[in-house]
């Protein structure tokens, strides 16, 4: 049966492992490193628990999707309350620029890309990660959704508006054309190591590195612009769960490898629309319809997929299983949501 959990110290290693399989993008909000990842996952415990505010060090959720009969982690998923977490988040802005001479009757369109932190404090999906065998399954589907239901039962930890970073064109040989042709000459550094410092460290680099003025799409080189807004193939099937979603593509780019940024407001996602709290009743074993069931605030949070029947009452019947599971008795209350 797969289990949608907070992280606890004891995934690290089985974390880190998927960690290490997966492309440079994620490095930023998953880290690789064993002490960046510990300190990961203690901040978000303490921010399940309720004990980070949003005005002090905005709260960031790191759940894993476990399959209960062996233990095994085979993914992660996250969020950030506030995206840049006290810091300036950076995007491009995609825009245009008319450029006319009177005198000789010419007049274009330029495209441009202007730096931006106007998604600073937005709420921000990542961090998802899952081993390959699954991407597409049911269990793909809750490990990327469960975070809604949490969302939808926490909604005053959260902005009205949320956005994903997908990650962007990254050829096989480890290039990124869109960091090759305009940050690496600016930053000194390989796609890979300005990521990481993007994740763990202040933010305040990339205002302090990357030029103010507005970039000419034009004098990019040919692969990095036909890059831009283009999901990694390894990232379609969550492009797509994310647009079925309600998030759809912006005027924002990624800063690094000008991946599409999606965004959406957050009373009008999908899973949190069509969720309903309801009460368990009592047991269900036949295989009716499968449904995403979430329970327990803060820290006891759980979510999982299973055979539900209602009743008129907003009753719920579930297998003792799902019960067992989620760590609940008759009377708890749970949210369900159609797969």
């Amino acid at each position: 049966m797969w289990l949608v959990r907070p992280a606890e110290p004891d995934d690290l290693d089985q974390i880190l492992a998927i960690a290490g399989t997966q492309c440079a993008r994620l490095s930023s909000t998953l880290p690789k490193q064993g002490d960046a990842l510990a300190y990961k996952i203690e901040q978000s415990l303490a921010s399940f628990a309720g004990r980070i505010s949003a005005e002090d060090d905005p709260p960031r959720f790191l759940f894993v999707l476990e399959d209960t009969e062996t233990g095994d982690i085979a993914g992660t998923a996250g969020i950030d309350a506030h995206a840049g977490n006290g810091q300036p988040f950076y995007s491009y802005r995609r825009d245009a620029l008319i450029h006319a001479s009177h005198e000789l009757g010419v007049s274009r369109r330029v495209e441009v890309l202007y730096p931006s932190h106007s998604l600073t404090d937005v709420s921000l999906l990542c961090s998802f990660s899952i081993r390959p065998g699954l991407q597409g399954t049911d269990a793909f589907e809750l490990l990327s959704r469960a975070r809604i239901l949490f969302i939808a039962d926490h909604r005053e930890w959260f902005a009205q508006r949320m956005a994903v970073e997908i990650q962007g064109v990254q050829l096989d040989d480890g290039s990124v054309p869109f960091w090759d042709s305009l940050g690496r000459h600016f930053f000194n550094m390989d796609f890979e190591t300005a990521d990481q410092y993007s994740g763990q460290l202040s933010k305040t680099f990339i205002a302090e590195l990357m030029p103010p003025n507005p970039i000419y799409v034009t004098l990019l080189s040919e692969s990095a612009q036909k890059a831009m807004g283009q999901p990694h193939q390894i990232t379609v099937p969550n492009f797509e769960l994310l647009q079925r979603e309600g998030f759809q593509p912006g005027n924002y780019l990624d800063i690094f490898d000008a991946g599409p940024v999606l965004e959406a407001r957050t009373d009008s996602l999908k899973t949190l629309v069509t969720s309903h709290p309801k009460e368990l009743h009592g047991t269900n074993e036949d295989t009716s319809e499968t449904c995403l069931i979430a329970a327990g605030e803060g820290d006891q949070f759980r979510c999982t997929l299973t055979p539900v029947a209602e009743t008129l009452d907003d009753k719920l019947k579930v297998p003792v299983s799902t019960w067992h599971t989620l760590n609940r008795t008759a009377g708890d209350r749970v949210r369900i949501a159609p797969l």
